[in-house]
């Protein structure tokens, strides 16, 4: 009922820069949180940075100060700019959306992924 398109991956050396953007579209009404996720190899999936529909934002530690979220709500998009980055920033990197449509509340969706390679 929801698509999530991410772009904007790929391979930067360590001290570089990447966006990343995310298009959702399908049976939405409303997105209460849009947030980036990664997942490194052997690792659990965590969350990098997350902004609420009123605009507040979370960073995890590690990235706080290099990364930085935003979103359009007219376009129920949301980017991720990330700079100085780092080889420990390697992952698969996954849109999330926590949405409702008309008439269900509390539902999630997730993007494909896309992978962010930052060599040393």
């Amino acid at each position: 009922q929801v698509k999530l398109v991410e772009s904007g991956g790929g391979l930067v050396q360590s001290g570089g820069s990447l966006r990343l953007s995310c298009a959702a579209s399908g049976n939405i009404f409303v997105i209460d949180n849009m947030a980036w996720y990664r997942e490194a190899p052997g690792k659990e999936r965590e969350l990098v940075a997350e902004v609420s529909n009123t605009g507040t934002i979370h960073y995890r530690d590690s990235v706080k100060g290099r990364f930085a979220i935003s979103r359009d709500n007219a376009r129920d998009t949301v980017n991720l700019q990330m700079n100085n980055m780092k080889p420990e920033d390697t992952a698969v990197y996954y849109c999330n959306i926590y949405y409702r449509t008309t008439s269900i509340i509390g539902l999630m969706g997730w993007g494909q992924g896309t992978q962010v390679t930052v060599l040393s």
